[in-house]
């Protein structure tokens, strides 16, 4: 069975990650994706460590299944070049600051006139409309300013940013999203569209609960540390070697975390209900851990684990790259040179999708402006 975007061509102008994340989800399902990249020094993760043999480790894991050509699209004959690719293409990505393609004669606009059936996903800091829409940004400008980073932390203590790049990365799946609406769109109608995805929108978006509590209560939530501040108990817990988390989110869960636990909570008045138990939660955290204290996380994850209580460990992401059921998925896979040898590690494609493969290798990452004659050669009918 072929990949599900096999036939659709990418031509993909983003670098560093939110737009890069998106064209690799499209590489995964099986686009053909062309990274255009800036002459001399390409995509400026390139120079980003860790290093293996010269060569970036981050690089690779979000670019790699991409092939690579250099074109400076102020000089005639690179656009002469690009124009060609622009007739091959379904799909045209680019991440740079509102009004820039525009200027080099690449904008929405322009690109629909000539080419109606092409799709046109952007993605920038703040969106190609509103009054701030040429600011520039990075991933922790839209946390901070998109509110997760006054509710990621602990209570008291400075705010902080979500240790994965999250504004670019969410914006990067919204865009993808995007761009499958508009192919499927394009089925119907011959027509493509124009994708715009801000990063500081897409932070708001994942806001669920923050917007829930604030709209209602009027007053914004605080940062609670691991604690969920609309369920519990769904925080970490301290046992004899450490902490580890328990998530029981409904009543019935709750009451055989008391059987398990053996705590004779769930016919308390203060932990009745989810909304007693969020009210009363440092007090129950105190009661569980007076129980959960006395032995190991692992006892205490394989029991609540028996009794299908929602539990498990903390664990560094070493630990995450040798854990079973992680390899079992195909979620840690290899990237190989270009001798086809494997050459770094990258995540695997969490999209898993009946009737295709899934393989547990990636094709590699491309070198800059390495791909040059295999392109050209396609735009000539001859690969």
């Amino acid at each position: 069975m072929a990949q599900p975007l096999s036939g659709i061509t990418i031509l993909d102008l983003t670098h560093v990650l939110a737009g890069p994340f998106c064209s690799m989800t499209l590489a995964d399902l099986g686009a053909h994706v062309i990274k255009v990249e800036r002459p001399g020094t390409g995509d400026d993760t390139r120079t980003f460590p860790p290093f293996s043999k010269g060569k970036s480790a981050y690089f690779a894991a979000i670019n790699h299944s991409k092939k690579s050509i250099a074109l400076d699209l102020k000089k005639d004959a690179d656009c002469a070049i690009f124009e060609r690719l622009l007739g091959r293409a379904d799909v045209i990505l680019e991440n740079h600051r509102p009004g820039v393609m525009e200027r080099l004669g690449y904008g929405w606009d322009d690109l629909h006139a000539q080419f109606p059936r092409l799709i046109y996903g952007a993605v920038s800091g703040f969106g190609h409309t509103g009054p701030e829409a040429r600011r520039p940004a990075y991933d922790m400008v839209v946390q901070a300013r998109g509110g997760v980073m006054s509710i990621t932390g602990e209570k008291g203590r400075d705010p902080v940013r979500v240790g994965a790049s999250i504004g670019d990365i969410v914006a990067g799946m919204y865009l993808s999203q995007g761009v499958l609406a508009a192919l499927m769109d394009r089925e119907r109608t011959g027509v493509g569209r124009k994708i715009d995805v801000a990063m500081l929108d897409a932070q708001l978006a994942i806001l669920e609960h923050a917007v829930a509590i604030t709209s209602v209560t009027g007053t914004p939530p605080a940062p609670t540390g691991a604690r969920h501040p609309s369920i519990a108990p769904f925080e970490t817990f301290h046992a004899t070697d450490g902490l580890f988390v328990i998530a029981a989110g409904n009543d019935v869960l709750f009451e055989k975390l008391c059987v398990a636990l053996n705590l004779p909570l769930s016919d308390d008045p203060r932990f009745a209900t989810n909304p007693a138990r969020v009210e009363n939660a440092r007090l129950l955290k105190r009661l569980i851990e007076a129980v959960t204290l006395d032995k190991t996380r692992a006892h205490w994850i394989a029991k609540l684990g028996a009794a299908g209580i929602p539990s498990g460990p903390i664990q560094d992401v070493a630990q995450v790259m040798r854990d079973p059921q992680i390899l079992a998925r195909n979620m840690v896979v290899d990237v190989l040179d270009r001798n086809g040898r494997p050459a770094y590690k990258a995540a695997g494609n969490p999209i898993k999708m009946s009737g295709l493969g899934d393989p547990t290798v990636r094709p590699p990452a491309p070198d800059l402006d390495g791909d040059r004659g295999e392109i050209l050669r396609w735009l000539e009918g001859k690969g």
